[in-house]
């Protein structure tokens, strides 16, 4: 009788709680009636007169999109409008001021307590526990946007500084105000309602990647054959896939050799492509491993080792369920949306479209043809990181790094050598020495990346990776890419006229800028490239390096669209998906250039797994940079530089055309490429 009573019991609450679930998941997307909407909107013209008619039809519209039954009544919603609509313009820009001044307070404490809770995560502080995956995982600010609509901040917001749509703001910004364009930002503020446990997941499940990236080091001077030969330096530690891929570029200048180096290090890609790596040698130096045979030893013996699995594919699984539990509460209801219209405010077509265009380039053919006279032998699949068209490719990596790893034994050298080398790229003493002392440099676990200040008083920060020995050429001429970074964050945080407005359109627009100082890293070293072809040998790397990264792009939407159409699918499913689309698109892109057939190459990036749909960023951003380095070499690139990242975050296309009066375009790439191949030949 017991068990009987027990078991209705226990029936009793499963459907109490599913009840009170359905009835939490109800009040979370309620909506107030259309007939709500237009009595409010009534009630505000007869207030305050027909002129307010289309601001108030707007705002009362998106405030309603965002209101809760735990909010208030459908009653309480109208005299909330009623009360807190703003009628008067100068009252509406005061409350702009006070707005933007404390959500500038907001989002810089947030982001600081965020950098230093993920310091020992980012920085080599030591062994990493469990308690500080923890807390690097935590999100502080998570509960921000709800609390703001607890509070009715929110509501006061929406309603009187509403949503504007991607193509909204495309027809209208054309005649907005400086002040309208920041207005606008701020209503991007309040899009969509998420409720802060969703997006306490989705940090932590990011942070899990972002560690499983950081942590994914293969041990270079463990690569053997079956006749128990080692090929790379003993202490070299390599993290996946950046400075695996900066290896195979590094062996150019090396002739056969070099080519021997580069097919070991894209069988080790391959084997982590298709999961088959061994799980001892991630992160290991007590095993030798054959990449060919997968065979590993221990003491001279082969050992039994388990692959790894699919770990790298439930971590993109792991994020796409975080992020798609986001879909129901967003406009914006995918994540692939959010991440394009939302996010780069392009549309995923749209891009899809100019990246097969560019693909699909008679001039590609041209350029491989030059790249394997140059190299004198077919290509091969990795030589999509064909690097032998920038100026230090003639130059030997081990006299790069000896100058390198002088000049920055650790970090703090490099911090103290900022100013000076922004004062060789043409900035002012003054201006230099500003930009210098709001950015500092920290060693980092990873490859390196470049975090902004969320406000001012706060500085940006500048990680890269210094070994004990000093920064080699690699780790340079990322630290150059992330300043490049820096640099935009900190003239687009300080130098803009509204904060609402501060950083760029999207992160495609400050690679643009990282890429030109990258360009730059060998200028910064005092090394002078007196090659007359350099203009054209530039044109014909962004060229090939555009190329490669679309490809790339193409998957990583390919790959979310494909989740989006498999929701269900578990991580060997995934890593079907994944290799059969990247042979796909290498088949019909790549092949036809290179023509070999069936690689998986486009599959390693681990962007995939720890930059959820940021590829795309990276191809915008080498056509933006193309762009605007052609405008900057006929300007004076310091001061261009400065006004450029003064325009601030307006959409992709206005930003263009306010700074270089045109819209993003491929066309002038692929004939500048055509032209260069020429020079070049000759």
């Amino acid at each position: 009788m017991k068990k009987i009573a027990f078991l209705v019991m226990t029936v009793v609450l499963i459907t109490a709680c599913c009840q009170e679930n359905k009835n939490q998941e109800m009040k979370e997307k309620a909506n107030i009636s259309k007939s709500t909407i237009k009595s409010t909107v009534e009630a505000l013209i007869t207030q305050y007169g027909g002129d307010i008619k289309a601001d108030a039809e707007r705002g009362v519209k998106h405030t309603a999109s965002l209101w809760r039954s735990t909010d208030g009544t459908e009653n309480e919603f109208k005299s909330y409008c009623v009360t807190h609509f703003i009628a008067n313009n100068k009252e509406k820009s005061q409350t702009f001021e006070k707005i933007s001044r404390n959500i500038e307070i907001l989002r810089g404490h947030f982001n600081k307590i965020s950098l230093d809770l993920q310091r020992p995560l980012h920085e080599p502080m030591g062994e990493i526990f469990d308690i500080d995956k923890d807390f690097g995982g935590y999100s502080a600010d998570a509960h921000m946007i709800e609390d703001m609509y607890r509070n009715k901040i929110a509501f006061t917001i929406a309603l009187n500084f509403p949503y504007y749509s991607l193509k909204e703001k495309e027809k209208l910004g054309k005649s907005w105000t400086r002040q309208q364009w920041a207005f606008a930002r701020l209503g991007d503020m309040f899009t969509a309602r998420i409720p802060a446990s969703i997006l306490q997941n989705v940090s932590e499940v990011a942070s899990a990647s972002e560690m499983y990236i950081a942590n994914y080091n293969i041990h270079m001077g463990h690569l053997t054959d079956q006749s128990g030969n080692h090929f790379f330096p003993e202490d070299m530690v390599l993290l996946a896939h950046w400075n695996l891929r900066d290896e195979i570029k590094s062996h150019y200048s090396k002739g056969v050799e070099g080519v021997e180096l580069q097919e070991k290090v894209y069988e080790v890609m391959k084997r982590i492509i298709d999961q088959t790596i061994p799980e001892k040698v991630i992160n290991n130096p007590s095993y030798d491993w054959d990449p060919v045979t997968n065979i590993v030893y221990q003491d001279g013996k082969a050992i039994e080792a388990s692959p790894e699995g699919n770990e790298r594919y439930q971590q993109i699984i792991n994020n796409f369920k975080a992020m798609r539990a986001m879909d129901e509460y967003s406009p914006l209801n995918t994540a692939v949306m959010r991440a394009f219209e939302g996010g780069m405010e392009i549309t995923q077509d749209d891009a899809e479209k100019l990246f097969r265009k560019f693909m699909s380039s008679g001039e590609l053919k041209k350029v491989a043809e030059l790249i394997q006279t140059r190299l004198g032998r077919e290509l091969k699949p990795w030589d999509i990181w064909y690097d032998g068209f920038k100026a230090r490719s003639n130059i030997n990596e081990e006299n790069l790094n000896a100058i390198t790893q002088k000049r920055y034994p650790n970090a703090k050298a490099l911090d103290a050598d900022l100013a000076n080398m922004l004062v060789k790229l043409g900035f002012t003493n003054e201006k230099a020495q500003f930009l210098a002392d709001h950015i500092d440099v920290d060693p980092a676990r990873g490859s390196g990346h470049a975090w902004g200040a969320g406000m001012k008083g706060e500085n940006a920060h500048l990680r890269t990776r210094i070994p004990s020995t000093g920064m080699d050429y690699k780790g340079y001429n990322i630290a150059v890419h992330e300043f490049g970074h820096n640099v935009e964050q900190t003239i687009s945080l300080y130098d803009v006229d509204y904060y609402l407005l501060n950083g760029v359109p999207n992160t495609a627009f400050t690679e643009a800028l990282a890429f030109i100082f990258q360009k730059r890293d060998l200028e910064l070293l005092g090394i002078d490239n007196k090659n007359p072809q350099k203009e054209a040998l530039d044109i014909l790397d962004n060229f090939w390096n555009t190329y490669e990264i679309m490809g790339v792009s193409l998957l990583d939407q390919r790959m979310w669209l494909w989740l989006y159409d498999h929701p269900d699918a578990d991580a060997e499913q995934l890593k079907v998906a994944v290799q059969s689309l990247a042979v796909e698109i290498w088949n019909e892109y790549y092949a036809p250039v290179f023509g070999v057939k069936d690689e998986p190459i486009l599959a390693i990036y681990s962007h995939m797994i720890n930059s959820p749909i940021y590829l795309s960023n990276y191809a915008f951003g080498h056509l933006i940079q193309f762009q605007v380095e052609q405008f900057l070499m006929q300007a004076d690139f310091a001061k261009e530089v400065e006004r450029l990242f003064r325009i601030g975050c307006l959409t992709p296309n206005a930003w263009m055309q306010e700074g270089l009066g045109e819209d993003i375009s491929i066309k002038a790439m692929i004939k500048e490429a055509g032209s260069a191949v020429k020079v070049v030949s000759n």
